[in-house]
């Protein structure tokens, strides 16, 4: 094999899957499972800035990362506000020179019935799921796609989709409507960065118990969720750093587009 760098991939593997030297921003980093995923990316020796509203829970990620050797930052920020994104965007390129991992984890729920959901609700989880996703491409693609086109350095966004986005889930009208967005966004935008060898994906979680879901895992909800996924469990949130790695290293280099599910099976079971 001629390429050396790919001839040592071959010879060890595992170098495929390393972050090293790379710049991490998560969004929704304070929560259950993006605190989970920037501890992951940092344990693959990425440097990260945990981004949220909650700076106690975020001081909590950052020294868990830091305990645990790694390299990390917290930075508070309101993702559905444009202009607190650039300023994250500018805080992040200052602070480490550039961004080249963006992982879009931000997002809320709600169980209202369907009859019931009011606009003010209606904005505020499209706003939050959606809007949020869609500002933190434009900004930080920006300087992605310039980035690219100077240096032909490549980078991956990994935008946290779900279940429900990919087929309607009774309880969850405006939730599943906006992570549905996400994942079309997704494909669109990997399709026009390919050739900058910038990567988008969606990452896709079936259920996990977060904060944001626990107000619609009834009892009877439960049993359903159960019976229609092949492993009999919810999944842990450490299960979703495999592909999460995966999408954001060497190793993923030819993954674009796609939806990363991680489900114990529930999408293909329909019995």
């Amino acid at each position: 094999m001629n390429d050396p760098i790919s001839a040592a991939y071959i010879q060890r593997p595992l170098e495929m899957f390393q972050l090293d030297g790379k710049v991490a921003v998560v969004t929704g980093g304070t929560g259950v499972l993006c605190g989970t995923i920037a501890r992951g990316l940092a344990g693959a020796g990425a440097t990260v800035l945990v981004v949220g509203r909650a700076a106690a829970k975020g001081k909590i990620v950052v020294d868990d990362i830091r305990g645990a050797g790694g390299t990390a930052e917290f930075a508070a920020c309101d993702v559905t506000q444009r202009s607190a994104i650039g300023d994250l965007a500018e805080q992040a390129i200052a602070s480490f020179g550039g961004v080249d991992i963006l992982v879009n984890g931000a997002g809320i729920n709600s169980a209202t019935p369907f009859l019931e959901i009011d606009e003010t609700e209606l904005d505020r989880i499209l706003t939050t799921n959606f809007k949020s996703v869609v500002l933190a491409c434009q900004v930080f693609g920006r300087h992605l796609v310039q980035r690219a086109q100077d240096k032909g350095k490549g980078a991956s966004i990994i935008n946290i989709g779900s279940a429900s986005g990919l087929t309607p889930l009774s309880r969850v009208f405006t939730y599943g409507a906006s992570k549905a967005a996400v994942h079309n966004l997704s494909a669109n935008l990997a399709r026009e960065w390919a050739p900058l060898g910038i990567r988008v994906n969606t990452l896709v979680p079936g259920f996990f118990p977060a904060e944001q879901n626990r107000k619609v895992l009834t009892p009877d909800r439960v049993e359903s969720v159960m019976r229609h996924t092949p492993f009999g469990r919810f999944g842990e949130p450490q299960e979703l750093l495999g592909a999460t790695i995966l999408l954001a290293s060497d190793a993923g280099a030819f993954i674009t587009g796609t939806e990363m599910i991680v489900d114990g099976g529930f999408s293909n079971c329909t019995i």
